[in-house]
């Protein structure tokens, strides 16, 4: 029962935060009007600029954010008890996480649907602009490094996860492209969809199915992982209508039922218990079988500041500040839906994070194998996941401590367990892919921006003279003349090339793909290594949300807002990651220095180096930036706007 009434205590306290302080942010602070023009509807381009609906957008945001970043987190997190995790998560989503995506969203909106990181080099200075594409270029690096072989991984570990990921892709794309020439409503064919799915999942260890699961699951792991970057190339650069929104709307609606169904199966669970272990039998009573406060578990790191790190997707994660600016802002049809899909959809993501934590303490006492491979119930259960840190922190107990124990809650419902087991597989599968493709698409603009500041400019004149289209080369201005200038198509020179989304595009997947085929050590296949920048994920993803907040609270600082309630995150952010990585890095046996790993030394070191710049240049532009508006863009042009009645909602 205490189970069931952390879930409900938990939902409830979401639905007060969203209907408080979420509304003030939208009505007080950021006056969020329906009769503003946003860049959706006056850039509309339909590639990358396209007004949609909130339900479709929210289903976009919601995955794109969530990966297996809310799961794996806080599944290793409860290593040190279930109290620090959950109140960790619970509090930090609603008064942090929540704030840092909405706000990110909303100022991305109001410049035009610029990423953080160019907004940063106009209300903080210049030189900012580059720190923070360099600091996403190495961030997101190892996002697609990391979740590649994370997906991977599952297919190695849930075989029969395989079919009904990979069927997704061709049901989207037909999806996308039918509907976007028909204008039909989403829901009825995602739906259908999501049951064919289904039904790919239950028939997914029989027959021809199972023989291809089977065969597919046989593949090395980088054999995999250049699979995956390859489908990331191509989501990459489709229009968003084509592959991205339809795929991420069929696992919306996936992550939704199945939540719903863990949800239901706890339910059921809490009140009368869950499955029988023998046929016949008793059903199991659920309770939390973690101990509440863990301090010195053996070979773990300390609680503070490595809790804070460790679940960060959940409470809080700068990779959400990319979604937001780099994909959703270009995708809001009405300023009023950012409440909806900013600060909704990371207080749906601390939900998933609380049921991850109670699987994982509860669900797994319903039954699991224990190390000796026999059935483990209760405490016991528990203990064969997390008695040491280097069990807790490899990669197939992260993922099927939270697989076996939402299992567990499926099987309290009658659903039988193989299937129980490759559903919760496909569920954490999907959402990871769901973020791969997102990041290697917000990782195209960070190349093209840093590739369009170093690429020669040539004039437009010059151009004009060779009988050069402009229509689709990157628009700049000569720094040393200032003289309106363009990239020269088929230059020599690489930068120019970058530009280009399938130059850049091909460039970040080059670039992931040989960091996750690092070696981990002498012996070692390709593919062990790349896991040894897990360390580095959080740590530089919590940083990134500091720096995102820093932007965010120079804009309102400009205009006379009120700061506090972005300003103290911020400075929780910048300060505990810092910390963590420093310690990561330099400190004690068992830092990336005395191990010798030099390429984690290397991205680390020069993490901290970029991070204290920025923040030193946002120090020298504090005193000086009150009330003073930065360098204004362009104003969105209002032709199309006032074709559709001069109003987007």
């Amino acid at each position: 029962m205490e189970t069931l009434l952390i879930a409900v205590g938990a939902l409830v306290l979401y639905l007060i935060a969203y209907n408080t302080y979420g509304k003030w942010l939208a009505r007080k602070i950021f006056k969020l009007d329906p009769d503003a023009l946003v860049p959706s509807v006056a850039l509309n381009d339909d590639k990358d600029y396209v007004p949609t609906k909130k339900s479709i957008i929210f289903g976009h945001h919601f995955t794109s954010i969530a990966g297996t970043g809310p799961i794996v987190g806080p599944a290793v997190a409860v290593i040190w008890g279930w109290v620090p995790a959950l109140l960790w998560v619970l509090f930090g989503s609603i008064l942090i996480g929540a704030v840092h995506d909405f706000g990110s969203l909303v100022v991305s909106m109001r410049n035009r649907g610029q990423t953080v990181g160019d907004i940063a080099g106009r209300v903080l200075t210049r030189r900012t602009r580059l720190l923070f594409l360099f600091i996403l270029f190495m961030a997101l690096t190892i996002v697609l490094a990391i979740f590649g072989l994370v997906i991977a991984a599952v297919f190695k570990q849930y075989p029969a996860s395989i079919f009904p990921c990979l069927v997704q892709i061709p049901l989207a794309v037909f999806i996308g492209v039918y509907l976007h020439r028909r204008g039909m409503n989403i829901l009825l064919p995602s739906l259908v969809a999501l049951g064919v799915m289904y039904l790919t999942v239950y028939f997914g260890d029989v027959g021809f199915l199972g023989k291809f699961n089977a065969a597919l699951a046989a593949w090395p792991i980088m054999t995999w992982v250049v699979v995956l970057l390859l489908y990331s190339y191509v989501a990459s650069v489709l229009p968003v209508w084509t592959l991205l929104q339809p795929r991420d709307y069929i696992n919306s609606l996936q992550l939704l039922s199945a939540l719903a169904l863990v949800v239901i199966g706890l339910i059921v669970a809490g009140l009368i218990g869950g499955a029988p272990v023998e046929s016949g039998g008793e059903r199991q009573s659920l309770e939390i079988v973690a101990p509440a406060f863990r301090a010195a578990p053996e070979g773990a790191p300390m609680i503070f500041p490595f809790l804070f790190i460790t679940i960060a997707c959940g409470a809080i994660s700068g990779f959400h500040c990319l979604v937001s600016s780099g994909t959703s802002s270009k995708q809001i049809k009405c300023e009023t839906d950012a409440q909806f899909v900013g600060y909704g959809s990371m207080l749906t993501e601390g939900f998933l994070a609380v049921l991850v934590i109670l699987a994982c303490v509860a669900g797994l006492g319903l039954g699991v194998a224990g190390v000796d491979g026999n059935l483990a119930l209760g405490s016991a259960a528990y203990e064969a996941r997390y008695e040491t840190w280097g069990g807790a922190n490899s990669l197939g107990a992260k993922v099927g401590a939270f697989v076996e124990g939402s299992a567990n809650f499926l099987k309290a419902l009658g659903v039988a367990p193989g299937f129980a087991v490759a559903l919760m597989g496909v569920f954490v599968a999907s959402f990871a892919a769901t973020t791969l493709d997102t990041a290697c698409r917000l990782q195209r603009y960070v190349v093209q921006e840093l590739a369009s500041t170093f690429a020669p400019k040539i004039s437009q004149t010059a151009l004009a003279s060779e009988a050069y289209d402009f229509d689709d080369n990157r628009k700049g201005a000569d720094r040393k003349t200032g003289e309106a200038a363009d990239h020269k198509p088929h230059a020599l020179n690489p930068f120019t090339w970058l530009t280009n989304k399938h130059g850049a595009t091909i460039f970040a997947v080059v670039i992931a793909t040989f960091i996750a085929s690092l070696p981990g050590g002498a012996g070692k296949p390709a593919g062990t290594g790349g896991l040894l920048l897990w360390p580095l994920f959080g740590a530089t993803n919590q940083l990134l949300a500091g720096l995102a907040f820093l932007v965010i609270t120079f804009w309102m600082w400009r205009r006379n807002l009120p700061v506090w309630f972005v300003a103290i995150p911020m400075l929780f952010m910048l300060v505990l990651p810092g910390i963590a990585m420093s310690l990561n890095v330099f400190v004690g046996e068992n830092s990336f220095l005395a191990k010798g790993n030099w390429l984690l030394v290397g991205i680390g070191s020069a993490t901290l180096v970029l991070q204290i710049w920025m923040i030193a240049e946002a120090l020298i532009a504090w005193p000086k930036a009150k009330g003073i508006l930065e360098e204004q863009l362009e104003p969105l042009p209002t032709e199309k706007f006032a074709n559709e009645g001069g109003r987007s909602c």
